[in-house]
Parts: C-alpha cells; structure tokens; sequence
C-alpha cells in the first residue's frame, strides 16, 4: 500500500498546515479564501472569478458525487489550488465521469487534504485573505514563506484580461429573439448566458477590452456586465468605456465585478473587504420591498457606499456586514448586484434580476 503523500499550505503570515496531497503534484501560489457552500464544488472551480486564489471549502467533505462536463461554468477551471478536510475518492452518482482526484490532475490543479479547515477559515476570517501556498514538493515552511512574500497581492491586479474570451461569440437564444444583449466577459459563467438564452435574447460575449464604440455599432438591446476575478480599481481603461456606453441609454445591468465597475464608471470607489464574501448563504435586503433573498457570492471587494454620487441609489444591502449589495442610476436604465443571480451554485432567490432586466430592455425600447 502507498503512503500518501505530503502536502503543506504556507500563509503569508507564517502560519503553516501540514496535510496530504491531492489532484495534481506540485506547488501553487495564490490569495487564500474559502467559500461556505456545502456543494456545487465543480461550478466553484471554473468560475473564473477564482482566478488568482486557492480556496477552502468549509465543508468537510468534498468531492463525493464527482464531476461531469455539463456542470462545468466555463472552458477549464481557475483556482490556484484547492484545500479541503477530505477529499472523497468515491465518486457516487450517475451523472458523473470521473472523481474531483483525477479531474483537478487532468486540470493541474494542486490540492491539499487533511488539514484543519475549520482552524484555517478562523485565521482567514481574523487575519484576512492573504497570499498562500500549497506545495507536495518544497516541505520547508521558511523557503516557501520566501516564496510567498514574493508572490503579487490581489490589490491593484487585473485579472479579467486572463480569463476573458479571445474572439467575441454569439451565445444563441432558445426560442425565437426578442432581444440582442452584448455581454462584456470579465469572467462570464455559463449560467448567465443561459439564464439570458431561456428568456429569448441572443447574445454577443465580447473580451473584457472591446470599445464602447465598437459595442454600440452592433445595435445592442440591452448590454451585461458579468463577474469576474481581480481588483476593480485596476480596471480603469474598462471603466472609461463602460462611462461612454452609460451616456448612450442603452439598458445595463452588472453583477459582481461588472457591478463594482459600472460604480466606478459614475464616480464611486471600492476597496478591498477583510475576508469577502464567498458561497451561497449570504442574506441580502431588497430596500425597496423590505425582501430579504439568499444569494450566492463571489467578490473579495466591494464599493464604497459613501463615494457613490447623488444619482446612484443603493437597492439593496448585504446583511451580514451592510456593505453595498446593489445599486440603480435614477434616471438613466442601469442596475446592478453585488451577487451572483445566474446561481451556480447556489439558492434561486436571485433569478428575478434577469427578467427584471428583460423588462428594462422592453420599456426602452417602447
């Protein structure tokens, strides 16, 4: 019988966990985060707004019912590397074709297992996400600590122009076009190209750096702003775009980091949260009903409710912390969440935000 092997995961602050290694063989740099979801591990590995990070989940056991290639949000996974009490090696369920192990090493994706992360998430959720490293090759805490305080920070990278689409592409609605949506790909889930499919719209996914002159020329409907990896604030190029495109009137809506860069576009500012906000059990009011939905959350920083202009209106806010959750321009058709409303994974509290969009989209045009 072989001895599994070590791993170690070394935080930019010292601390270190020593566990066994799993998925692929090797070392990993990265900011360290952890999401609270109790499933959904393979929509969390190819969100590509993980780009850049190693995450933990918090629940113990993950992997058990596999991984499949529909389930996957986009064309390969994004962690760093990813860090679990223990990974299950059984694979039970019929939709699956082969087990978390053999998917992150077809992936290269350094994993770690059998540490406390329940210890690890306390740190984190004390100290702060910060840069990490997993290795099943250098077991030297003090070399790989040398290693990670050289390692860039998360504040000031841009992160979208890795993960976004080389070529634009038409994403096709499912039944017959009513509405032609240009979706700007910081870090696009599939999800959310369907959601928008199943209520008739067709749409063109262009790369994170296109023209807002080049957008307008295609006679969009209505134009999405979707989530995505990094810090906002390094994004100011995108942000003068999205600027001219706000002038034009046309109906826009944005999540997460799409969200972060329309209020930057009207003047707001963000800044970097302790931990962030990362699964699906994140409680957020709706001001203006008084609605309280669960959504799911992807997002190391947020705006600065205090830097938003007279004409932006907060919508709604994250309960756990009351840092800004969404927002509307007063008279111009524009909107947008901090969450993910596409939900994958995650609750379908959220869902109505798309066909909210719809009708934005419908009283423009009229």
């Amino acid at each position: 019988m072989n001895l599994p092997k070590k791993a170690i995961l070394v935080l930019e602050d010292g601390r270190a966990f020593r566990g066994e290694s799993f998925g692929a063989d090797g070392e990993s740099f990265g900011e360290m985060v952890f999401n609270t979801s109790m499933s959904g591990y393979q929509e969390i590995l190819t969100d590509p707004s993980y780009a850049g990070q190693i995450v933990c989940m918090t629940y113990p056991l993950i992997g058990n019912y596999g991984v499949n290639e529909e389930d996957s949000e986009s064309r390969r996974p994004w962690v760093e590397g990813f860090v679990v009490r223990e990974a299950s090696r059984i694979a039970s369920n019929w939709r699956s074709t082969e087990t978390l192990d053999s998917y992150l090493k077809r992936y290269k994706i350094v994993g770690i297992e059998r540490i406390d992360t329940r210890a690890l998430v306390r740190h984190i959720r004390s100290k702060g996400a910060m840069r990490a490293a997993i290795s099943s090759i250098d077991l030297n805490e003090k070399s790989l600590l040398e290693r990670v305080l050289n390692s860039p920070e998360m504040q000031n990278r841009e992160l979208a122009s890795a993960v976004t689409t080389d070529e634009s592409f038409e994403y096709e609605s499912k039944g017959d076009e009513k509405f032609h949506v240009v979706c700007f790909d910081f870090g696009v889930k599939t999800n959310s190209l369907r959601e928008f499919a199943g209520l008739n719209c067709r749409l063109t996914v262009v790369p994170s750096d296109t023209s807002a002159e080049a957008v307008l020329k295609m006679k969009p409907d209505g134009i999405f702003l979707s989530n995505g990896p990094g810090d906002p604030s390094a994004m100011k190029t995108v942000v003068e775009e999205i600027k001219r495109l706000a002038e034009s009137n046309v109906p826009m809506f944005g999540i997460c980091l799409g969200h972060q860069v329309l209020a930057q576009s009207f003047g707001g500012e963000t800044y970097k949260l302790l931990f962030g906000h990362r699964g699906g059990n994140q409680p957020i009011k709706d001001l203006a009903s008084g609605k309280i939905e669960i959504a799911a959350h992807n997002h190391g920083f947020a705006v600065d409710a205090k830097s938003l202009p007279a004409e932006i209106e907060i919508t709604h806010v994250n309960l756990n912390d009351e840092t800004v959750a969404g927002i509307k321009h007063k008279t111009l058709p524009i909107f947008s969440v901090q969450y993910h409303p596409e939900s994958a994974p995650g609750p379908h509290d959220s869902e109505y935000l798309f066909q909210r969009f719809i009708e934005l989209m419908e009283e423009n045009r009229q």
